[in-house]
């Protein structure tokens, strides 16, 4: 079990060049724009492009604030709010703002390679197994225990596991859930 501080996530710039993002975990770690899989979070806090990652799928997120549109290849806009939304990062994708800042969760994965899973998580909701498993403290503090060690998560503080604290995990608040596996893999794996 690592806790991940929000203090700590390093800051990378866009590559568009509109804002930044605050990494909270790549794979492999020195990876730099060469990802397997990266979990970020950013303040959007203007309309306009999203940066393009050829070969990459995106799962984005609103954690705070009250939605995006994306027009995604010219196609008619999809509101990002409550439920995450995949996309590829080949296509051209432009977000408005629904009412003012929000910021964004976006998990991308080396499409061919690896495959996300992210939802929104409650207490006493089932956890499977298996992947790289990332609990984000996005709704708000969260504490809880793997076995016998006991944790507490800031706001938007996050907790990485193995397979077995994962299957050991008991959260009280709502968070997001994120799991990472290599394609082919499935939860337990």
């Amino acid at each position: 079990m690592q806790i991940l501080r929000a203090s700590q996530y390093r800051r990378v710039p866009w590559r568009n060049g509109g804002g930044e993002t605050l990494e909270i975990l790549v794979y492999p770690a020195d990876a730099g724009t060469e990802f397997e899989w990266r979990v970020s979070m950013a303040p959007v806090t203007a309309p306009g492009p999203f940066s393009r990652f050829e070969g990459i799928d995106r799962v984005l997120t609103v954690i705070e604030g009250k939605g995006i549109l994306l027009a995604l290849d010219g196609a008619a806009p999809v509101m990002v709010y409550a439920a995450p939304v995949a996309f590829s990062g080949d296509i051209p994708c432009t977000a408005t703002l629904v009412d003012g800042p929000i910021v964004d969760l976006n998990v991308m994965t080396r499409r061919g390679r690896w495959r996300s899973d992210v939802r929104w998580a409650e207490a006493h909701d089932p956890i499977a197994s298996g992947g790289h498993h990332l609990v984000l403290a996005a709704g708000g503090p969260l504490s809880g225990h793997v076995g016998a060690t006991r944790f507490a998560l800031a706001p938007r503080d996050a907790l990485l596991l193995d397979a077995a604290e994962s299957a050991a995990l008991d959260l009280a608040g709502r968070w997001l859930d994120i799991r990472l596996f290599p394609v082919g893999a499935t939860a337990g794996e």
